[in-house]
């Protein structure tokens, strides 16, 4: 009798962020070309990233992102990320893919943009990756700690949410 070693395949699942928890390292690379930590490049303020998974979901991610520049862009106690998320073959163009972003992104926001490319897979399951083309919302108070999340298009009773935590966590009125 020929006995054959099994091999049990696990498949490897995380669950989603929740509030209260550290958002662990997301990796990444600014529009200027610098490498990216987060949630320490956020260290010491109240920052909201907002990522996208596909192409179309930067409709979602900038009107987010715009809405939330015009509310709290002034404070210097607070910031934001464009995170787009890219995985698969396209990866392959991250040149192409990279000056593309920086021509259609005003200079004074390369800081505020962050591409990430491997690893979708993994965040998908972090945000609770439902829809492909929404923005996945994560607000880190000034530790990295995930105080509040939310996925979807543009909503104005969860952005008044959102405005609210940020609010109370960067102690403005």
């Amino acid at each position: 009798m020929i006995m054959l070693p099994v091999v049990l395949m696990v498949s490897s699942t995380l669950a989603a962020l929740a509030p209260g928890e550290p958002l662990p390292a997301l990796k990444g690379q600014f529009l200027t070309g610098r490498p990216a930590v987060l949630p320490e490049a956020a260290s010491g303020r109240v920052a909201l990233l907002a990522l996208g998974f596909t192409y179309n979901s930067r409709f979602a991610v900038e009107a987010w992102i715009g809405r939330f520049r015009k509310d709290f862009g002034a404070k210097p106690q607070i910031t934001f990320y464009e995170i787009p998320m890219i995985g698969g073959m396209a990866k392959l163009g991250k040149w192409f893919i990279d000056s593309g972003m920086r021509r259609g992104t005003p200079k004074q926001d390369h800081e505020n943009v962050i591409t990430v490319y491997g690893g979708t897979e993994l965040w998908k399951q972090r945000v609770g990756f439902q829809a492909p083309d929404a923005a996945h919302l994560i607000l880190l108070d000034q530790r990295g700690i995930v105080r509040w999340s939310h996925h979807g298009p543009f909503d104005e009773q969860a952005y008044s949410a959102l405005s609210r935590h940020v609010t109370a966590l960067a102690g403005i009125q």
